[in-house]
C-alpha cells in the first residue's frame, strides 16, 4: 500500500513493484483491450439468503464501473477451485470466521481491480447494506483528497457499505472503523497467544505501527431518501514489507512462532468487531467508544504548532491536543487557556503544519 503524498511525515513516496499473476477461473479469463479493461467480480454469500442475492445480482447484470472498465460477474460456485492461485483470497476461511448478522455476509472478490471503493460506491443501491468488496491487487485506489494508492500483493484492500440517518455524527464513523481495525488485530493476537501488535491511530484516518504507516481509511457518503449511504474503504499492510512495513514483518521480529496474519482472518475479525462497535455508536453515541479510542490514538497531550494566516502575516500558536470535538475535529487548548478546534488544511498535515485553528466560545 503506497500513499502518494508529498507532505506525509512518513515520507511514503516509495515505489512498490507490481506482480501480475495469471488466473484461469474455469472458462473465465481476465481480458483487456487497448480501450476497455475487463474486471472479474466473484460473488459469494455466508448463507443461502446471501447466495440467492448473489444470483440475483448476477442475473440482473446491473453493476457498473467506468466507461473504460467492464465487469464480468460470476458466482463462487462457478469457479474451478483447483486452478485458483495460492495468493487468492480464501472464501471459506473468511466465511467460517465471520459471525456477524449483517456486515461482510455478501462478499465480492476480484483478483485485480481498479478500486474496491468504486465498486461499492457506484453500485450502492444495487447491493445490500454490509456488502464487502475485496481485491488481491488494486491499481487505482485512492485516499483522502484524491491521493493515489498503489496496493501490491499481501495488502488487504476492501470496501463495504453502511447507512446512517443522523448526519451530525456521520464524520465520526471513520473513527469507529479505525478502532475496529486496531481492536480486531489485538483480538487475533490474544486468540493465538501472540505478542501484542499495537497498531495506533493517527488522526484522522491513518494507521501506524512502530512509527510507520501500515494502513488508511477512506469514508465517502451520499444522501438519498433521508439516509446517508456511506462507502468505507480500508487498506492494510498484512504481508507486504514494502513500501513501509506490515503486520507480519513486525510479528516476525517479536515472535519465533510460525503463525502469520492472514487477510481473511483480519477481515473477519474486523467485521465481527465493527458490527458491535457500530451498534454501540448508533444507539449510545461515540462517547461509549471514546475512552478506548483515546487509548489507541497517538495524540493525547500532544503539543502542536498551528500556523495561522492573519492578513499578510503567518502567526504560530502552540496548543495541546485534548481530544475530539462533537463534530469529530481535534479539540485543543492554547497556552492562553483558549479552547480551539483544529481542522486539517488540505489533504495532509504533519501535526506541525497544515492545521487550521478555529476558536471555540
Amino acid at each position: 500500500m503506497l500513499l502518494q503524498n508529498p507532505v506525509s511525515t512518513a515520507s511514503l513516496l516509495l515505489a512498490a513493484s507490481r506482480r501480475v499473476y495469471n488466473y484461469h477461473l474455469s472458462t473465465y479469463t481476465l481480458m483487456a483491450s487497448s480501450a476497455v479493461d475487463c474486471s472479474l467480480l466473484v460473488l459469494c454469500g455466508k448463507s443461502l439468503t446471501e447466495n440467492e442475492t448473489a444470483k440475483a445480482i448476477k442475473a440482473n447484470n446491473t453493476l457498473k464501473l467506468s466507461d473504460k472498465e467492464e465487469l464480468s460477474i460470476i458466482l463462487h460456485s462457478e469457479i474451478n477451485k483447483n486452478v485458483l492461485q495460492q495468493q487468492s483470497f480464501q472464501f471459506s476461511s473468511f466465511m467460517s470466521s465471520l459471525s456477524t448478522n449483517q456486515f461482510g455476509r455478501l462478499l465480492i472478490w476480484s483478483p485485480q481491480l481498479s478500486s474496491t471503493h468504486d465498486v461499492i460506491s457506484k453500485n450502492f443501491c444495487e447491493l445490500p447494506v454490509g456488502t464487502v468488496c475485496v481485491a488481491d491487487i488494486q491499481n487505482k485506489g485512492r485516499g483522502r483528497s484524491k491521493n493515489v494508492w498503489e496496493s501490491p500483493l499481501g495488502c488487504l484492500m476492501f470496501s463495504f457499505t453502511l447507512q446512517m440517518e443522523d448526519g451530525r455524527v456521520v464524520p465520526l464513523v471513520q473513527y469507529v472503523v479505525s478502532l475496529a481495525i486496531t481492536e480486531a488485530i489485538k483480538d487475533i493476537c490474544d486468540k493465538n497467544g501472540l505478542p501484542c501488535i499495537d497498531v495506533k491511530i493517527k488522526w484522522p484516518n491513518d494507521l501506524y505501527l512502530n512509527g510507520f504507516k501500515v494502513g488508511g481509511i477512506l469514508c465517502t457518503s451520499t444522501y438519498k431518501s433521508k439516509k446517508f449511504n456511506i462507502s468505507a474503504g480500508i487498506g492494510l499492510n498484512v504481508n507486504n514489507e514494502k513500501p513501509t512495513t506490515s503486520l507480519n514483518t513486525v510479528l516476525r521480529e517479536l515472535s519465533v512462532g510460525a503463525y502469520q496474519f492472514q487477510r481473511e482472518d483480519v477481515l473477519a475479525a474486523f467485521f465481527n468487531k465493527f458490527e458491535k462497535f457500530f451498534d454501540l455508536f448508533q444507539n449510545q453515541g461515540f462517547q461509549t467508544l471514546e475512552e478506548l479510542y483515546y487509548k489507541t490514538w497517538l495524540h493525547s497531550g500532544q503539543r502542536v504548532i498551528v500556523q495561522e494566516k492573519i492578513e499578510d502575516k503567518v502567526v504560530e500558536h502552540v496548543v495541546t491536543v485534548q481530544g475530539l470535538t462533537s463534530s469529530g475535529y481535534l479539540l485543543a487548548v492554547g497556552d492562553d487557556n483558549q479552547m480551539c478546534e483544529l481542522h486539517p488544511d488540505g489533504n495532509s498535515f504533519d501535526f506541525f503544519k497544515g492545521l487550521v485553528r478555529r476558536k471555540l466560545d
